[in-house]
């Protein structure tokens, strides 16, 4: 399918950067589980200041944490419950850290032309739990960041953080005042966008779309924004069962549009295959 054509818009100033804390208050930002906590200690970006760990947990984390000058303190389970919320799935390890520094759009280093490069645009996704398993996904497929409208995503937490399994230290996270303007940012950085939508009279395959985009996701349930969908370049559907669910969920999605759109890079045609 050929792109329109969009003029660029001249010499936008780039928007001021903000930063959501962790937690409210001054409670400090707590990361648990396994994945999260090994990939905060081998984040450079990421402050930590503080880890307490099981006996058992602690020797997976004891080289990261040495290299990073923190003293494991030994805990048991009982104690890192009673510091996290109920139900957390700490799994014998608790970090103590800083957020992360602040990303933004201009951040982002222009893709060829050419490249499949993709970035994943959240229109409204406001489920940590949501946000964090796209965050996994986008890693899993090598889309190269997330962006979310800044007063409508969650917070930095333990709890997105677990969700995104360590992804959340590997793919940056762009949070930006206005998402019109952040899809028209993207465009003069080269990535035309593809916002998902069921009513849309082609699917994502069916769209031919190449090179590099800005995938678009709306809110479970509500979908994309008016003004967001007459922001993308282009609609497309995930082709599904007729009858069998209303939706997808919002994370499950990404996952299978990201594998769509970066098929290509992640299973490129061996030159001495003829196909027999």
């Amino acid at each position: 399918m050929s792109r329109p054509h969009r003029a660029k818009s001249a010499g936008a100033p780039a928007r001021p950067r903000t930063r959501r804390p962790g937690q409210p208050g001054d409670a400090p930002l707590r990361l648990y589980g396994r994945h999260a906590v090994a990939a905060a200690l081998t984040n450079p970006a990421r402050p930590v200041r503080r880890l307490l760990a099981t006996a058992e947990a602690a020797a997976g984390v004891a080289q990261a944490a040495a290299a990073r000058a923190l003293v494991v303190e030994p805990a048991d389970r009982a104690a890192l419950d009673a510091l996290l919320p109920a139900g957390a799935v700490h799994q014998g390890l608790v970090l103590e850290a800083g957020p992360l520094p602040d990303s933004a759009v201009a951040d982002l280093a222009p893709p060829a032309p050419d490249e499949s490069a993709v970035v994943v645009v959240l229109d409204q996704v406001s489920d940590p739990h949501n946000v964090g398993a796209i965050l996994r996904s986008a890693a899993a497929f090598g889309a190269r960041a997330v962006l979310t409208q800044d007063r409508h995503s969650p917070a930095e937490t333990g709890t997105l953080a677990k969700a995104a399994s360590g992804a959340l230290e590997r793919v940056p996270l762009i949070r930006v005042t206005n998402l019109a303007r952040a899809l028209t940012d993207l465009r003069d950085l080269g990535y035309w966008s593809v916002g998902l939508d069921a009513a849309a009279p082609v699917t994502l395959a069916g769209a031919g779309l190449s090179g590099p985009l800005a995938l678009v996701l709306g809110a479970e349930g509500a979908g994309l924004r008016r003004l967001t969908r007459e922001h993308c370049d282009h609609l497309a559907r995930l082709p599904m069962v007729p009858g069998a669910v209303e939706s997808l969920n919002v994370s499950n999605a990404c996952a299978v549009a990201l594998y769509e759109l970066r098929r290509a890079a992640l299973e490129p045609v061996d030159p001495g295959d003829d196909g027999a």
